[in-house]
């Protein structure tokens, strides 16, 4: 999927469920292979997620659409994914 990196900021994150995950605050890139590994959210739905961060990083391989809004694989709790220092 070959996207610009500016359309993906700001961008509300939902579940392949309809559940809305946060909003994307920033991309991160992986330099070795040159392509977007994950996506930083921040303002996330505590009542789907119970994190104490500001923000967590989720996969991009999970991503299954982008356009008004990015559209993730549905997860019960964040497999492979880092808590945004806060």
């Amino acid at each position: 999927m070959r996207i610009e990196i500016t359309a993906l900021l700001d961008q509300d994150v939902y579940t392949q469920k309809g559940i809305f995950v946060g909003r994307v605050d920033d991309v991160v890139l992986d330099p070795d292979v040159g392509e977007v590994s994950g996506l930083a959210l921040g303002n996330l739905n505590k009542s789907f997620l119970d994190l104490k961060g500001k923000g967590i990083i989720i996969p991009y391989q999970g991503v299954t659409a982008v356009g008004d809004i990015i559209i993730t694989k549905h997860f019960a709790t964040m497999p492979n994914s880092d808590e945004k220092k806060g």
